[in-house]
């Protein structure tokens, strides 16, 4: 498995597609993608908002994937970061998200940050 994270609109997914030759076709977006589809996806991007979709079910849903599917490049973006928000259910997401990252960065073999389309190897060695 290979994480990709980083800000909202930092080149993650551009990235990922030019350094492991991914189609768009390859790529399945957690904000909307069927739940069956997921577990089979070369990709996931906007891994984020699947875990605010699967809410409760998202910590197990995460280490299903990471077993059904360990080749996976998993794109998610940084939440946990900023003003804590009011709404407890928000604050209830970026917890789950940062929770599910853990899970994901700890059976990845490489983990990339991406800031301003710059990849930063943070597990897994070189480029």
């Amino acid at each position: 498995m290979i994480m990709i994270t980083g800000g909202v609109h930092q080149g993650k997914t551009a990235y990922a597609m030019r350094k492991f030759g991914l189609a768009e076709n390859d790529i399945a977006d957690g904000a909307d993608c069927p739940f069956d589809e997921l577990i089979t996806a070369r990709c996931i991007t906007n891994y984020h908002e699947l875990v605010k979709r699967l809410d409760d079910r998202c910590l197990p849903f995460t280490e299903e994937l990471c077993r059904s599917n360990p080749d996976a490049v998993i794109i998610m973006d940084e939440i946990g970061c900023g003003i804590v928000p009011m709404e407890k259910s928000e604050r209830v997401w970026r917890e789950n998200a940062g929770r599910c990252g853990c899970i994901i960065a700890a059976n990845s073999v490489k983990v990339i940050r991406i800031v301003c389309g710059i990849p930063d190897i943070i597990k897994g060695g070189n480029e």
